[in-house]
């Protein structure tokens, strides 16, 4: 059964305007998106989504696979009556926009893939993760993911940042974020890089040391036709570090994608 998602609509609903999702990242919530919700509610209807055990949403016992998570996503979409949308992910949010490329394709008008990976490394070490939240909670992981998301020097500048990110880290259940390092511990999309057929933008941080720019260009060189595009300075999560770039570019992508003739 999908997960009951929580998740924030703004922006003008009608059949012609275009819809937007927003996938974040494991251990955060959608006030990732913040800064591009503001902008894309102007004139597109934005559906900023938490994932399951993430934020307000319910967790759900047990590993879970990205398919999963995919099907919470369209369960959600099913219930607000959106059939056709643009969907953006992030990290583990990207993982979930590729399988939805891959597997409905009939439903993407475009997917933009920002700091996340067809395959996260070996499933070990996510395995491994899981088992260390389960047992000491998220605070165990906290201080290094919120190093993996922004620059040292962007940190050290602003520790207000910092402690705000962290917050959201701790305030992911244990077993909602456990169960996201089993998705991901389980994720290969290599072979299917080449089913995306939609409009696509890969988009990867100069410091990300999580999924560095290397691996984002794997994604970029296996989908036809997509846009790569390399942000600086800009660790794993430059929604929050350099938000008003990566609206820029994911404006670029939208106008880009709606163009007549794309759509």
């Amino acid at each position: 059964m999908p997960a009951t998602l929580s998740y924030e609509v703004s922006g003008p609903r009608s059949p012609e305007t275009p819809v937007v999702v927003l996938l974040g990242s494991l251990g955060s919530d959608r006030r990732m998106w913040d800064a591009q919700v503001r902008d894309l509610r102007v004139d597109h209807t934005v559906v900023a989504v938490d994932h399951r055990g993430h934020g307000g949403s319910e967790v759900v016992p047990g590993p879970a696979t990205i398919a999963d998570l995919a099907g919470d996503v369209l369960a959600l979409l099913d219930s607000l009556e959106v059939d056709r949308f643009h969907v953006t992910g992030l990290s583990l949010g990207g993982a979930v926009a590729q399988w939805l490329a891959v597997n409905t394709p009939e439903r993407i008008l475009s997917a933009a893939l920002l700091c996340t990976a067809a395959r996260f490394g070996e499933p070990s070490g996510w395995i491994e993760r899981a088992a260390a939240v389960r047992e000491g909670g998220t605070e165990a992981v906290a201080d290094a993911v919120v190093a993996w998301w922004i620059t040292p020097a962007r940190a050290e500048a602003e520790p207000e940042l910092v402690a705000r990110l962290r917050e959201m880290v701790v305030g992911t259940a244990a077993e909602g974020y456990a169960a996201a390092c089993d998705a991901l511990s389980g994720w290969d999309n290599r072979a299917d890089l080449g089913r995306i057929s939609c409009p696509t933008l890969v988009l990867a941080g100069d410091e990300d040391p999580s999924t560095p720019p290397d691996v984002l260009r794997e994604i970029a060189d296996g989908i036809p036709g997509s846009r790569f595009v390399t942000l600086s300075p800009a660790a794993h999560v430059p929604t929050v570090e350099i938000p008003d770039r990566v609206t820029e570019v994911l404006r670029e992508h939208l106008t880009a994608a709606s163009a007549p003739g794309r759509v």
